[in-house]
Formats: structure tokens, sequence, C-alpha cells
């Protein structure tokens, strides 16, 4: 219906498990907005990164261990990392993004740069391995 109403819109037809049209419409995001107060972890910035999807994050906890603020003159980075829980932090990463985003060659790149990032167990348990044989002299 919404197509032939509203021929620019667009409506899913399909209906989909809440998981699944989640990760649907963050892969199709250019940018994920995640400005938490705490965070112990989440994962949302992981599946942004893999799926090309630009985070915004404020430092904290796990976000501030999963994303790296991107640094225009080096290309290294994998989003835009801002300090305080205030309205003016989150402008100013929000301009940031923006201005990136305007900058294809600077915004293609951060993103290939977070697509590239490892987060499996594969790779996390030969680190806690090693960790465990330095503690125990094993």
């Amino acid at each position: 219906m919404a197509v032939h109403t509203l021929p620019t819109e667009i409506s899913p037809t399909k209906k989909l498990a809440p998981e699944v049209l989640s990760h649907w419409i963050e892969a199709g995001s250019d940018l994920f907005l995640m400005p938490s107060r705490y965070e112990p972890c989440g994962l949302n910035q992981m599946y942004s990164l893999r799926y090309g999807t630009v985070p915004v994050v404020r430092r904290t906890g796990g976000l501030a261990d999963s994303v790296e603020h991107y640094d225009t003159a080096s290309g290294s980075g994998t989003g835009v990392v801002f300090n305080d829980f205030d309205s003016p932090a989150f402008e100013w990463a929000l301009n940031f993004a923006l201005d990136l985003y305007a900058q294809p060659p600077q915004w293609s790149r951060m993103m290939r740069n977070g697509m590239r990032q490892d987060f499996s167990w594969q790779r996390r348990t030969g680190e806690y391995l090693e960790v465990y044989r330095r503690l125990t002299g094993a």
C-alpha cells in the first residue's frame, strides 16, 4: 500500500523477527548513534563496525574499548568518539561525523577500518591463554 500511495517511501512487506529487522536496519544505516552514559560492553557498536555503519559513541566502558576515534591525518580509527555526556559534546560528534561523510575518501576509509575489526572468540582465546600462561608461569 505505501509503495502505491507514497512512491518515495519504503515499507518492509516481509514479517521479520525483531532481531533480524534490527540487524537489517543497522546494516543499512550510515551512522549508529550510541551516546550512552554507561555501557559495560555493548554489542551494537560491534555489529555497526562489521556492517560498515559508523558508530558515534561516548567514551565509556565497552564503547571506549571497541571504537577508536577516527584521525583524519593518519586515516586510523573506526568511528567517532566523544567524551562528555552532554549536548555540546554529542553535537560536536555529529558534526564531526557529518563533515567526514562529506569527504567520501575519509568516510570510506573509516568504514573499511571498522569492517576489518576482529572481535571473535577465536582471536580473544589466544589472548586469554597468553595472560593465563603469564600469570601461572605455564
